[in-house]
């Protein structure tokens, strides 16, 4: 007999989570509360509701919850504060949401007398180290139930079984062969994983785009954009002031009309295996290269210099799951300090997969001088002369040391 009462589970209403729900209640004989978050992953989540209803789960204890708001601002800008890249190449679009679903599961949990959480993250991924690092670090004593972990439905055919004879709504599209990639999308990415991708010399096929046109198809005529900071985050564009959700929103429909965006990428997941992946990211790719280009304006150079030899310690944190760990608290300390000077504004051109600076400015931050970068007479504000022993000061050594080559040659 299992001592789990109540648990709440990550619930989307499709396949694996539709299978899950009635799995634990089969197995743990428990009362399974569902929490499904709306991070801007464009579906329709009623559904959701209506097959939770159908599991017999109660009206009140069915959450459907609006977190676009508190994922771009709590989440996806502070990250993008740090200028985050995983592997050089990598957004952290799926990494980001993770922390925030798994706070408000355990919310849901002490909410409404829950002992365990669960979720649908298999046991080959790094979703399943995510979820669960976030839940003991904001509840060390709660029970993480890992369907994945335990079961031995471990392919579609085995849950496909499962489902007909448990009587579980499948859709149309499961039925003829599903959808050909595991895809996972919100309000900064969509990912695709799985089926043809599996071979990673082989293109991606231009249909499996969802947000971004190929670049060929982009519009011939550049499109330019005025991009706002206060203290590091986008407030407004085109000198309307957005909410952040309202900002990386416009910014996906501009980058995605741009095909601004796309990644192929094979990446090292914490678990230890190569995975190929590809993403779109067409918003977020414009705010890391404005962020750049306003910082560039702001920062002094050496902690603009530090924060890329600290970004990507941050990157894997997050990346690996470690967002509610107290190295990444204490970075983001550091690197919000740094973003009080990055107010100002950015323009960028907007063309044909690319974002191009065409211009920075910033009335109460700038560091740029232009009596000193000048190229032309600057009376006197720069010494020419003084560049000599600074010259020679660094030279010392280099000159110590070819001096005892010789010696030795």
């Amino acid at each position: 007999m299992s001592d789990v009462k109540r648990v709440v589970l990550a619930y989307s209403g499709g396949l694996d989570t539709s299978v899950i729900l009635n799995w634990l209640q089969d197995t743990y004989r428990c009362e399974v509360i569902t929490f499904t978050a709306d991070l801007g992953q464009g579906e329709e989540l009623e559904p959701a509701r209506k097959k939770a209803l159908q599991f017999g789960i109660k009206p009140e204890h069915i959450f459907i919850d609006d977190l676009r708001e508190e994922f771009v601002r709590d989440f996806v800008f502070p990250m993008f504060r740090a200028n985050a890249i995983y592997e050089g190449e990598y957004l952290l679009g799926t990494s980001i949401a993770r922390p925030l679903i798994a706070k408000r599961q355990i919310e849901i949990a002490h909410q409404t007398g829950a002992d365990a959480v669960s979720h649908g993250a298999t046991g080959k991924g790094n979703d399943q180290v995510r979820f669960e690092l976030g839940y003991y670090a904001l509840d060390p004593s709660i029970k993480v139930i890992a369907p994945w972990r335990e079961w031995d439905l471990l392919s579609r055919e085995r849950l496909m079984a499962y489902a007909e004879r448990h009587g579980i709504p499948v859709d149309m599209k499961h039925k003829q062969g599903g959808s050909p990639y595991s895809m996972d999308a919100n309000l900064l990415h969509i990912s695709f994983e799985g089926r043809h991708l599996e071979d990673p010399s082989a293109e991606a096929e231009d249909s499996m785009w969802r947000w971004t046109v190929s670049p060929e198809q982009a519009p011939d005529a550049a499109e330019y954009l005025e991009i706002d900071y206060e203290h590091g985050d986008i407030v407004g564009l085109n000198g309307n002031r957005l909410s952040p959700a309202a900002v990386l929103t416009r910014l996906n429909e501009l980058g995605g009309k741009h095909g601004i965006g796309r990644l192929d990428l094979v990446e090292n997941r914490y678990v230890g295996m190569k995975s190929r992946g590809c993403y779109e990211t067409p918003g977020g790719t414009i705010m890391l290269r404005a962020h750049r280009a306003m910082e560039s304006l702001c920062l002094d150079r050496e902690v603009a210099h530090l924060k890329d030899d600290l970004m990507p310690r941050y990157a894997s944190l997050i990346y690996n799951g470690y967002w509610w760990a107290p190295e990444r608290r204490a970075l983001q300390v550091l690197i919000d300090h740094t973003q009080q000077a990055v107010n100002g504004r950015v323009r960028v051109k907007l063309y044909k997969g690319n974002v191009i600076v065409v211009g920075r400015e910033s009335a109460t931050d700038s560091l740029f001088d232009p009596t000193i970068a000048t190229f032309e007479d600057d009376a006197g504000a720069y010494d020419q002369k003084d560049a000599a022993g600074f010259i020679k000061l660094n030279a010392l050594r280099l000159r110590i040391a070819a001096n005892l080559a010789r010696r030795k040659g």
